[in-house]
């Protein structure tokens, strides 16, 4: 099913290489992180489904709106996220979740889950190199939004510690 996902991900997004390789990061940081974590099979396979998607609602918003902010993004992501998964052939009870942290994957208190905490992770660290932020910016997002104990580690080692 990933695979179908993955697939249907990249035809979504074809021809804009930058938002393929970033899901496929982010993807890559959330299956990581939740295996690590020991994260149950269901739950890791929402985890990695989520990832996968996270940011479906990108064109819709800037079609709609000519901008794509985290808010338009939990906004417009949702229902397109439950067409691509139900064609992919995504059981009902897993386009629930994913749809629920598609429309959640940019706020950042009342987390109410491990696949919810580590899709924002997973995100972070592949936006804080994405987007270039200083170090300064790098050890706020660890204190505020890292909670896992292997993404804490991953994003100490990729960003704080010195060579």
């Amino acid at each position: 099913m990933i695979n179908k996902v993955i697939e249907k991900m990249i035809r979504h997004d074809q021809g804009d290489p930058r938002r393929i390789q970033h899901f496929l990061k982010v993807h890559s940081f959330a299956k990581y992180i939740g295996e690590c974590e020991g994260l149950d099979k269901h739950t890791q396979l929402i985890l990695e489904t989520a990832a996968l998607v996270h940011d479906i609602g990108i064109r819709p918003a800037e079609e709609k709106y000519g901008r794509c902010d985290g808010m338009l993004q939990e906004q417009e992501g949702p229902k397109p996220a439950e067409a691509l998964l139900m064609e992919a052939g995504c059981p009902g009870e897993i386009i629930e979740r994913v749809c629920y942290l598609v429309g959640h994957h940019h706020t950042y208190q009342n987390v109410d889950g491990m696949d919810y905490q580590i899709l924002l992770e997973a995100d972070f660290l592949v936006n804080l190199y994405e987007d270039s932020v200083s170090r300064e910016g790098i050890k706020n997002a660890l204190q505020r939004i890292f909670v896992t104990k292997t993404g804490k580690e991953i994003c100490e080692t990729m960003f704080l510690k010195e060579r």
